[in-house]
């Protein structure tokens, strides 16, 4: 019986944040079971990461209630802190910069956690225990706190990927430099968050590979002219994630996990890009129907030697492994 879990991980959230809109919808919440039947047909247990305003959608809430009723899915919590409450301006336009949660003093990012934590306990009518940082953005302030609320599971750490060039607050640091962190489950140390403790926080990355060109010399791969050919040359980042990469990579991504005997293949994607039009990289009918051919391709080559879970169900794995 295949042991390798694959987990699903879906940002869900409003439509086309990439435009930074200053109102934000959320229509791809009626695109969301379309892609939960695909799941479904593969055994896939698909963990639905919401925020803010996918907690406010009666449509969402409505999908979420029926698969978690059904045990076909995990809803978890995602932030993004420029537009959850409590409200305080950290920029002088937040919806512009879309700063980082980790930038924001402790107490506000403590109640904002609080706040989206309750509300979607409150609408799904279910604990939460898995949760993605808003933009991938996570230090041990952020672990801490996660932990205080009951928190078991995380899946923000995007290994060999360095987010200081992506800013947020055009004052701060720019986001979590992720080059040294481990690829395999690990309990965070909210001291030093690439440092594996012995209990806490499960962290679950996110299934990146890095060549062996990028791991030298990372950011010669940000110079548009020179990273087709170092591309070429070494491939620079492989995700499981179609909106990074298209199905030769993904499919490079599996096996070199594999190869590794890595207990997990973490698969990545936003809600919005399942719908036309809800993201720039999938901006069309036809851009859809051809990520749905590519889904397909992947999970049919995966289904023979994994295994679907939640994160939930995958941190009580690792736990019972444990004991």
């Amino acid at each position: 019986m295949p042991d390798t879990a694959f987990i699903i991980t879906i940002d869900t959230e409003g439509d086309n944040l990439w435009s930074r809109p200053r109102e934000i919808t959320t229509r791809n919440a009626l695109y969301l079971p379309r892609f939960q039947a695909l799941c479904e047909r593969y055994r896939l247990k698909p963990v639905y990461l919401a925020n803010f305003e996918m907690a406010m959608s009666d449509a969402f809430i409505e999908f979420a209630r029926d698969v978690t009723a059904r045990n076909s899915a995990e809803i978890g919590m995602h932030l993004h802190a420029w537009n959850s409450p409590p409200l305080e301006a950290l920029t002088s336009d937040d919806f512009r910069f879309q700063p980082y949660l980790v930038e924001y003093p402790d107490q506000v990012m403590r109640e904002k956690i609080r706040v989206v934590t309750h509300l979607l306990e409150e609408r799904v009518g279910r604990k939460m225990v898995s949760h993605r940082a808003g933009r991938l953005a996570l230090d041990g302030r952020y672990a801490a706190m996660l932990l205080e609320e009951g928190y078991r599971v995380d899946c923000s750490v995007t290994p060999g990927v360095d987010w200081r060039y992506t800013p947020g607050d055009p004052m701060g640091d720019g986001g979590t430099d992720y080059r040294r962190f481990p690829t395999r489950p690990y309990y965070l140390d909210p001291a030093d968050i690439a440092t594996p403790a012995r209990v806490g926080l499960l962290e679950v990355p996110v299934t990146v590979r890095a060549g062996w060109l990028y791991r030298l010399v990372p950011c010669a791969y940000r110079i548009p002219v020179l990273r087709g050919a170092l591309n070429r040359l070494s491939p620079g980042l492989s995700w499981l994630a179609p909106a990074e990469n298209g199905l030769d990579a993904m499919l490079r991504a599996a096996r070199e996990a594999r190869r590794a005997g890595a207990a997990h293949l973490e698969f990545t994607l936003h809600s919005s890009e399942l719908m036309p039009g809800g993201s720039p990289s999938f901006p069309s009918d036809s851009h859809i129907e051809r990520l749905y051919e590519r889904l397909e391709r992947l999970f049919e080559s995966l289904a023979s030697w994994t295994v679907g879970m939640t994160l939930e169900e995958f941190q009580a794995r690792i736990a019972l492994a444990g004991s």
